[in-house]
């Protein structure tokens, strides 16, 4: 299995979803056209894409203008039946390539926060191992419609349109899925400036706020559900994957196989995430909103 990897910030970490394609043994092509890398025109030789979040907004053609080409890609995906997962900046990109609506800075979110699955989301065969609520980390200004088609899979207070699957195995998830404690420990050590602007107080509590949003896992035990991602300190932390550092296209084996949510027979899926980084000096437009 091969998967498209899309990075819209240097060093984005994936997280979960690394943890999971490791354990489907799949070879991952990078590319990240931020820095200039191409874009593939087509699907052929991918089983499936994963698109990362960044700082910028969906709809930042004028300082990102490959943002146009990737959600035509990720349409593209969908309708030749392979897998799509859009990760923040990557779900509302997806809600784009469908024509939905991208809103700006009118859903604001940080830190852990409950999400509620709705009638669609508790049977879809993606989250069935989850309770109907959870609490998972949040990063993110900007938000978007539900395309139409769509099926609403789960919501909170703030955003409404947490995620979604639109055709059979493309998924938007506005929430960062792959992001365990231990990513969101980077993040606190690489964005804190940023972090205190937007929450002031929140990097000296991180501690009390880690252990609040332990929940319940629809399997029987208390604590992190292992579908979802080990967000406490377990094993799946120590294998948590790093972006390649290759070039664009080159593809990377790992080993394992376990959860096969990215093959033909079931969608695609890991945690997401859309925190803030740094944006090279010919993007910087605004703070960040979506990463």
């Amino acid at each position: 299995m091969r998967i498209l990897i899309v990075e819209n910030f240097r060093n984005t970490s994936l997280g979960q979803v690394g943890v999971a394609l490791a354990e489907a043994r799949a070879h991952q092509a990078w590319t990240r056209p931020w820095s200039g890398d191409p874009l593939p025109q087509q699907s052929d030789g991918f089983d499936g894409m994963v698109v990362l979040g960044g700082e910028q907004s969906a709809i930042d053609d004028d300082i990102h203008p490959y943002l146009p080409d990737l959600a035509r890609l990720m349409k593209r995906f969908g309708d030749d039946d392979k897998a799509v997962l859009g990760i923040c900046l990557g779900s509302q990109l997806l809600a784009r390539a469908h024509g939905a609506t991208n809103l700006v800075g009118q859903a604001r979110e940080f830190g852990w926060h409950r999400v509620a699955l709705t009638e669609s989301g508790r049977a879809d065969p993606v989250f069935a191992a989850v309770d109907d609520e959870f609490p998972i980390f949040q990063w993110h200004s900007d938000t978007f419609t539900l395309p139409e088609g769509a099926l609403h899979l789960a919501r909170n207070a703030t955003t409404a349109n947490q995620c979604f699957r639109i055709g059979r195995a493309s998924y938007g998830m506005q929430f960062h899925f792959e992001a365990d404690r231990s990513v969101v420990a980077d993040w606190n050590r690489d964005f804190e400036a940023t972090i205190e602007r937007m929450n002031p107080g929140w990097l000296a509590n991180f501690r009390q706020h880690a252990e609040k949003r332990r929940g319940p896992c629809r399997r029987g035990r208390t604590g992190d559900c292992p579908r979802m991602g080990d967000t406490g300190d377990g094993a799946l932390r120590s294998r948590q994957q790093k972006a390649p550092a290759g070039h664009a296209g080159e593809a990377v084996h790992h080993p394992g196989t376990r959860m096969a949510d990215i093959r033909k027979r079931r969608p695609a899926v890991t945690r997401s995430r859309c925190r803030k980084r740094r944006v090279p000096r010919h993007a910087a437009r605004r703070p960040g909103v979506n990463r």
